[in-house]
């Protein structure tokens, strides 16, 4: 008997797939938050009051980098070519750029232009996904959530600065 097109994968495939979702988006995210660590540059900037102390962004990325890894595969074990896998992929090519463009080249006015697309996108994913897996879109609320937040940090940063 041959497998069919439209059979789920088999649950060894599923979970690798699914490990190496979480590996990439955490992996990447990680190493980014290494290499451009915000440092005496950050500490002397002006913050708006609502900064959270800085012990809250590590644990927070890690809880919504697995979400978004687990809402990208849900979409791409869908449908690879799909327009929510694109607009996955960008948001996520954006989201690794912010970093190095605030924290490593100082252009908080630029890291405000790619905090705002990035946003965009992850409410445009969250759009597009809805209807064929309403999973994988809920996954992304908390992401859209404090993307927004970040992005009024960003703004704020900017304009005190």
């Amino acid at each position: 008997m041959t497998p069919h097109e439209d059979e789920p994968p088999a649950p060894s495939s599923v979970s690798r797939a699914l490990i190496l979702f979480v590996v990439l988006v955490l992996g990447i995210g990680l190493a980014i938050g290494y290499l451009t660590v915000p440092g005496l540059w950050y500490l002397r900037l002006a913050k708006p009051g609502f900064t959270p102390p800085n012990w809250v962004f590590a644990p927070a990325w890690t809880i919504l980098y697995v979400l978004v890894a687990i809402g990208g595969w849900l979409v791409w074990r869908r449908d690879r070519d799909s327009r929510p896998m694109r607009l996955w992929w960008i948001q996520m090519l954006l989201n690794f750029c912010w970093s190095p463009i605030f924290f490593a080249a100082h252009l908080t006015g630029l890291a405000l232009a790619v905090i705002l697309l990035l946003l965009i996108t992850i409410l445009a994913f969250i759009a597009t996904a809805w209807r064929n897996d309403r999973i994988a879109a809920l996954l992304f609320l908390p992401y859209a959530a404090w993307v927004a937040f970040a992005s009024a940090l960003n703004a704020g940063i900017y304009l005190l600065n």
